[in-house]
Parts: structure tokens; sequence; C-alpha cells
């Protein structure tokens, strides 16, 4: 295993988390709070390390095979996670650091996850810390990186990218990895500025649109007030916030295409249409399930397009308290949490392309078994997929599966009621955030057990990089000399 591009990349994330928290640091300044002071001496103290990892020992070889690079993709985000943490706990604003490291996982897996009863409480350069981890962590910091480094960027490195891109299908035909790497991060950033203008143009505020944004670009939902998006008691803010949700849970590949002309090809993506058939869908049912308790059919539908463009993108943001929507409605609210959005989105979930390719390789089986010498294989966007993907399809069920039923049995321990305890478990895989009973929209974890909470970190993180990297790092062999 290549160890010293490893060091490498974990110097340049040093960095780069070095840097991105002297916004934090300038924030603080402009509103005169101490706790900038953390953010300088925690981002300089990163910088310098970083700096060192990348100079002391510069790899000779830039290539990076797929034991590696996934490796070096999860001891990444364990490492942002860690320095992220600092902040909060060394100014005391945190001061539990089991808690610290649980809301900064929360927050760069974009999860949404808080342990905090009352955010207002605070400082602004820790609000905005929490919204720009929700940020980086949406489309990536090793994609960011693969965009910045010109060594590291190379085709050969496709397997960092693989590691940190959430769903099954990555396109073999990269031919500039770099290049692929800075325009998706260019649509990102296009898109995130597009929301917070018309968030300004609507009248918010600038500190609020900017936060907001950031989260809603990386599905994250962290708010910055206590009653969360409901704040904005307006159905503009609501409404915009929740379009931009459902954009950001497409693949970006879509807007790649679009990008490049290719209407006829980016509106052939079968997924999209199962992606916004499953939000009409659940719309609909949540919509006239929850007619009765709104009595305005308006508000009711505004409701219920708001949470499922909220769960199925796994951004977790609320307007309000849906424990008291009838039991129909939370069970459709369960169950797009485990769906997901879109794969190569910033969402979370076990994906939409993964439920098709499993829904259709069903569909062959019942077939072959009343047209047994009949050849059939399984397509997808009118090409046939490749065994291997299926395979790993079919892996990735059985081990999602395994650690779902291992977290909540672990979960389970504490004694909280079954609707807290599966929903928990479920909106951390899945890195939707808040889910039902304590843990909903309205509720935190806070009061969970450190052996709970460690259980929900490991999900988080397992959830985020797409469960095999986060595992292979309890692989004796994978430490090895080879």
């Amino acid at each position: 295993m290549n160890k010293r591009i490893i060091i490498y990349i974990l110097g340049w994330v040093m960095i780069v988390e070095g840097a991105a928290m002297q916004v934090c640091t300038v924030t603080s300044l402009i509103y005169r709070e101490h706790e900038g002071l953390f953010f300088l001496i925690t981002g300089a103290v990163s910088a310098f390390l970083g700096v060192l990892a990348v100079k002391v020992k510069k790899p000779q070889k830039m290539v990076l095979y797929q034991k590696a690079g996934f490796v070096a993709t999860a001891l990444s985000w364990i490492l942002l996670a860690f320095i992220g943490a600092m902040p909060f706990w060394l100014s005391n604003e945190i001061p539990n650091f089991a808690d610290a490291m649980f809301e900064t996982i929360s927050g760069f897996t974009t999860t949404g996850a808080t342990i905090l009863p009352e955010v207002e409480k605070l400082s602004h350069g820790m609000l905005l810390w929490r919204s720009l981890m929700n940020f980086l962590g949406g489309m990536g910091v090793i994609v960011f990186l693969l965009a910045l480094i010109p060594r590291l960027g190379g085709q050969q490195n496709i397997f960092l990218m693989k590691a940190e891109s959430p769903g099954p299908i990555i396109g073999k035909a990269v031919p500039h990895m770099r290049q692929y790497a800075a325009l998706l991060y260019g649509i990102y950033i296009g898109m995130t500025l597009l929301e917070f203008t018309l968030l300004m143009c609507g009248g918010m505020g600038f500190f609020d649109a900017l936060n907001t944004s950031f989260a809603t670009a990386g599905t994250g939902g962290f708010g910055i007030h206590n009653s969360n998006i409901a704040a904005y008691d307006t159905y503009y803010f609501q409404t915009v916030i929740a379009i931009f949700m459902m954009l950001f849970g497409v693949n970006f590949s879509f807007y790649i295409l679009l990008i490049a002309r290719k209407f006829k090809q980016a509106f052939k993506i079968e997924e999209l249409w199962y992606y916004i058939g499953f939000i009409v869908v659940s719309t609909l049912i949540i919509g006239f399930n929850i007619l009765p308790i709104y009595q305005d059919p308006h508000e009711a539908f505004h409701q219920s397009f708001f949470y499922v463009s909220s769960i199925i993108t796994t951004t977790g943001f609320g307007i309000g308290d849906v424990n008291h929507w009838p039991t129909l409605s939370k069970a459709v609210i369960v169950i797009i949490t485990f769906v997901g959005a879109m794969a190569g989105s910033t969402g979370g979930g076990f994906k939409i392309s993964r439920i098709v390719l499993l829904a259709k390789e069903v569909k062959k089986e019942f077939k072959l078994l009343i047209h047994p010498r009949n050849i059939r294989v399984v397509k997808m966007d009118g090409k046939s997929v490749d065994h291997n993907i299926m395979r790993n399809t079919s892996v990735y069920l059985v081990v999602y599966l395994s650690i779902y039923v291992a977290s909540f049995l672990l979960v389970a321990i504490e004694g909280l009621d079954i609707e807290t305890t599966f929903t928990s478990v479920a909106a951390t895989l899945n890195n939707t955030g808040p889910g039902l009973g304590l843990v909903g929209p309205v509720g935190n974890y806070a009061s969970m057990t450190l052996l709970s909470k460690i259980v929900l970190m490991f999900d988080m993180l397992a959830g985020r990089l797409e469960l095999f990297p986060v595992l292979l790092l309890f692989v004796p062999r994978v430490w090895k000399k080879s």
C-alpha cells in the first residue's frame, strides 16, 4: 500500500480544513466574538502540520489502487472530524469532546443530526462552521483535492472519487479526472450562489441566507435557529429551499449533460424519472393523509412537499413536528429515508439507482423461472449493466442491512422507545439527521448514551462513504506490508 501518498493526501486535507476555518475566524471578528481565536489557532496548527506532511516525504508515485484509495478517503474523513471538533471543544461551546465529535461528524457527513438543544446559543463563527461543514462534506473534500492538485487528479486515482462519490455507478469514461472534479465543484458552487441570491432577493438576511444555502447544497440540514426552517415562516423561503433540496438530490451528471447541451441523453437517465416519481407519489400520499390536520389544502401539500424533499434528499430540514402526523405519513417518511437521493448527488440513503437495479434483477429472475432457457440481462438507461455492478449492488445490500441490524441492537441496549431507536439508526446510516420520536425534527440526540453516540457516529461515516472504505479500516490484512 502506498503509505506516502496517503500521508500526502491527509496533509492536503489538513491544509484545506485549516484554510476553511479562517472563514469562521473572520466571521467571529466581524461579530466581535472571542471564539474566533479557537478557529485561528486550530486552523493554523492544522495547516502547519499539513504542510509538513506534504513537504517532508513527497510520494514518488502518485498512483493509488483501490485498497489504498479507500483507506486514504476514510482516514481523511476521520481526520476532518477530529480537527473540526476542536473549536467546539476548546471554546467550551460543546464541552464534551464526544458530543463535539458527534456534531462534527454529523456536519461533514451532511447528516444534520445534532446534540444541541439550543443551537441559537452558539456564536456566529460556530454557526457558520456547522454550515460550512455541510457544504464541504456535500461534494466531498477529496473531490475538491482532485480538482485542486494537478499531481493527484490523474485518471489512475479514480478510486479516490469512487470512495467518496455516493452511488453504485461511476462512469468509466472520465477522460480528465481533474477537469471533471473541477466541473462538479463549479456546478455545486454555482447552484449554491443561485439559492443564496434568491433567498437574499426574498428579504432573508445575509448571514441566514449564507448558512441556509451551505446547508441546503450539502443536503446537511444544519439550521441556525432552534425552530430550524420554521424560523422563515414565509412560503417563498420554504419553497425555494424545498426546490433546491430536490435539485441537489439529482445526479450531477444530469447537469453536466445539460451544460454540454446533450438534452436527449440527460432526460434519458432512468433514475431521474424514478426520483421524480418517488417525490410526486410520496407528496400526494402525505398531502391527502394530513389534510384533516391542516384543513387548508395548500398548507397540507406545502408541508408534504417540503418534508418529502427534505427527507428523500437526506437534508433533514424541518418546519414543524411530524410526530403528530398520522401513521401512514410517518411510514412514508421512514421509507423514503431509506430510499435516499440519486447516485452522484450530494444526498445520502441507499440510492434510487440501487433500488431500481435490484428491482430489475428480481424481475429478471421471475422471467427466468417462467422461461429458463431465455437469456436476459439487466438494462439501465438502455444499456446492459455490467455483472460486477450487479454483484456489488447485491453485496452492498447485504452489508447495509447487516450494519443496520447490528447498530439497531446496540442502540436498543439504551432502552429507548422503538420509534426513536429504529429511526435514529435509519437517520444516521442514511445521513438524514432527524428521525421520529425523541430524535424528530424538534428533538435532538443529546440525551443518548455514549455507546449509542459512538454507534451512530460510525453509521454516519459508513453511510456517507458507502460502507466499504470505513469497514476496510477494521480488516487486519489492510495494514500488513504487501
